[in-house]
């Protein structure tokens, strides 16, 4: 895999300030694959001061909407002749299995960018409309200069969520990717360099936390848009509130999957694992929380523990693998430590709970089901991160609801009923931002964000484009 020796900042390629370096780790080999430059607070800097003269005196957000669109089409049709680079780019870096890769972390960036360029055709940029007194002019302008702060798991979606909507809005942006993938990040950085997009719009170097929150509170940045923890988007929201500055975040999830009396257990078990288990269970959509009516809950036990167990764990660059390592030692230490937390709390594990036989090397943790999980456990509220899912009994309907909406988070869920009307019903009463009957799904063209403590502001859709808009109103005379 190709390491890189300096940022792209202004569309050049500039040296850092400093010799540090951060290595990208295999986590199947746990081998050193390739290192990129460390940013410091100079680089961000020079970073801010060129996406900075890109939006006050550039063509970009002069453009229109159409315009940019253009330049963006370039670029996704260069993404689309990369595509399976970036799939097994991204897998090399975390993990994620190729099952998964080519769709979750190739062309889903892809479909996103290709959405807003579409958009771009219709969205009412500006429109009139009869005041109480006068006609009146409304305006959606870009929000300015914006800093995308992004994770690991699903690197470059989470980048073009954000990307995206930004440039169509006119926005300039410097993207902060996670300093344990960044190698994807800059292969967008030199297709981006092949493109119309003027000088400064996009600038990308990865840094730590210290100079990530140094990049939050910079003078010069008017938005900020940060996916990841719901610990670390407290932190960026409270920068954000002191500065009255902008800002979206998506954080985290435990989601639950309702199984109501009705479902079809061989039709439901198999689709549900899928939604529970992708991205080896790094997701923060995922289905972690399985609700079973007490009067069936040892039969849907007991399937979702031999589905479970015969899951194909494996090297990530294999296409049949389902569970490939966690993206670092770190997640895997915190997975197996919640695996200790269940036990000693009661939980019984149905099937999983240590590491696969097989493997002298690899962050690997089996698919894991916990069953007697009542939803006061810490198995059942906080987000493990990983290939573990609980199994809760809830009495009724009622229950089964009320159990869902117990959590800090409202991030996702999804019911499981042969009634789609009775699941319309279901859904109307979980408090959670994305729903799914009979599976899990995201459509790009629908806002996708969470209630609770899973966030402020929503991406995807014309909804994730409004948030890089400011509104101007214009009085006109009657």
């Amino acid at each position: 895999m190709k390491s890189y020796n300096e940022f792209y900042i202004g569309n050049e390629w500039v040296k850092p300030s400093s010799n540090d370096r951060l290595k990208v780790i295999n986590p199947f080999t746990e081998e050193e694959i390739a290192s990129v430059p460390e940013a410091k607070e100079a680089d961000m800097d020079l970073a801010v001061n060129a996406a900075r003269d890109a939006f006050d005196n550039g063509p970009w957000p002069r453009m229109s909407a159409t315009e940019r669109a253009k330049c963006m089409s370039q670029l996704s049709e260069l993404l689309k002749g990369k595509a399976e680079e970036i799939a097994a780019t991204v897998t090399a870096e975390m993990g994620s299995p190729m099952s998964f890769s080519p769709g979750g972390q190739a062309f889903a960036p892809i479909m996103v960018l290709d959405y807003y360029i579409e958009l771009a055709e219709t969205f009412p940029f500006e429109e009139t409309r009869q005041g109480l007194l006068n006609p009146v002019k409304v305006f959606r302008e870009p929000v300015g200069v914006v800093a995308l702060v992004t994770p690991w798991n699903v690197p470059l979606f989470t980048i073009m969520s954000k990307l995206a909507p930004a440039l169509i809005a006119g926005c300039s942006a410097i993207i902060k990717p996670a300093p344990e993938t960044p190698i994807n990040a800059f292969l967008l950085a030199e297709l981006v360099a092949q493109t119309d997009i003027p000088a400064g719009v996009i600038n990308i170097l990865p840094a730590d936390r210290e100079v990530s929150q140094y990049l939050v509170s910079h003078p010069g940045i008017d938005k900020v848009s940060f996916t990841g923890s719901t610990v670390a988007g407290s932190k960026i929201g409270a920068i954000c509130g002191e500065h009255i500055k902008r800002c979206s975040l998506e954080l985290g999830g435990k989601s639950a999957a309702i199984i109501l009396e009705d479902a079809d257990l061989d039709t439901t078990i198999p689709n549900i694992l899928p939604g529970a288990f992708m991205n080896n269970g790094q997701a923060c959509a995922s289905q972690t929380r399985i609700l079973a009516p007490q009067s069936n809950y040892q039969a849907i036990v007991d399937q979702l523990a031999e589905a479970v167990s015969n899951m194909v764990v494996g090297d990530p660059m294999e296409v049949t693998t389902q569970i490939g390592p966690l993206f670092a030692e770190r997640q895997r230490d915190r997975v197996e430590g919640y695996i200790k937390i269940g036990l000693e709390e009661g939980a019984i594990i149905a099937t999983g709970g240590g590491r696969p036989k097989g493997f002298d090397k690899g962050w690997f943790v089996e698919p894991t089901v916990f069953a007697n999980v009542n939803n006061s456990m810490r198995i059942a509220q906080e987000e493990i991160f990983g290939p573990v899912i609980v199994v809760i009994p809830y009495q009724d309907e009622a229950d089964a609801i009320k159990i869902a909406n117990q959590s800090d988070y409202g991030l996702s869920g999804s019911v499981w009923t042969r009634d789609i009307d009775h699941g319309v019903d279901i859904a109307r009463q979980v408090r959670t931002g994305t729903y799914t009957i009979n599976g899990f799904a995201m459509d790009f063209g629908s806002p996708f964000g969470g209630y609770k403590k899973s966030g402020l502001g929503r991406e995807l859709g014309p909804e994730g484009l409004q948030v890089f808009l400011e509104y101007k109103t214009v009085n006109l005379p009657a």
